[in-house]
């Protein structure tokens, strides 16, 4: 059983058809109890650092995320991997703190937010090369957890990795057949 964070900031739809595709159970719940028996724990995001930070301390789950992700495989999704973080300016806020690093806004020569499919380079050949679908504005800055980046006119840690604790910037989900076999990845603990 795969559990989803349900805290009304995630691209839900698409994350359970994800699931779906690979065949997983899942529930979408923001209680302890319901989560506590779950293999894997999926944090996805769409929006601002500083709401969701907003939100999930109005609803009371901070301790129970921070609590999830001493055991289980944790896996924040583009705004849910920022989350994972110390802090980030958008919002001036603090996230969970599971990674150490901050999230800044991009910046790039180019047009932001990064929208639209790009590279990953590792040295992970379950990463390197595979085209992946973004859209983001921010991203984590000062972290030594990273394991595979792309490239925007300057460095985007993509995919960062702590223990049991799996950041994933852009949107597998999105990401077409490469981008579901990547989130099956992660729920197994294969990156």
């Amino acid at each position: 059983m795969i559990g989803i964070i349900d805290y009304s900031l995630g691209n839900i739809q698409n994350i359970k058809n994800a699931l779906e595709k690979l065949g997983y159970e899942y529930i979408l719940s923001s209680k302890y109890e319901n989560l506590a028996e779950c293999e894997a724990i999926l944090l996805p995001g769409v929006g601002h650092f500083g709401n969701a930070m907003e939100t999930i301390t109005r609803l009371g789950i901070r301790e129970d995320l921070l609590k999830l992700a001493e055991t289980k495989r944790f896996i924040g999704i583009c705004l849910g991997m920022q989350l994972l973080f110390e802090e980030s300016e958008e919002g001036n806020a603090q996230g969970l703190g599971l990674l150490a690093g901050r999230i800044a806004r991009m910046e790039t020569p180019h047009p932001v937010p990064h929208l639209g499919w790009n590279t990953l380079e590792s040295t992970s050949p379950a990463l390197d090369g595979k085209d992946v679908y973004f859209v983001h504005s921010f991203m984590a800055t000062e972290t030594d957890s990273t394991i595979a980046t792309a490239e925007y006119g300057v460095t985007v840690p993509a995919v960062v990795k702590k223990g049991n604790i799996i950041g994933i910037q852009f949107h597998p989900e999105k990401s077409g057949d490469i981008g579901v076999e990547i989130l099956k990845q992660a729920i197994e603990g294969d990156i």
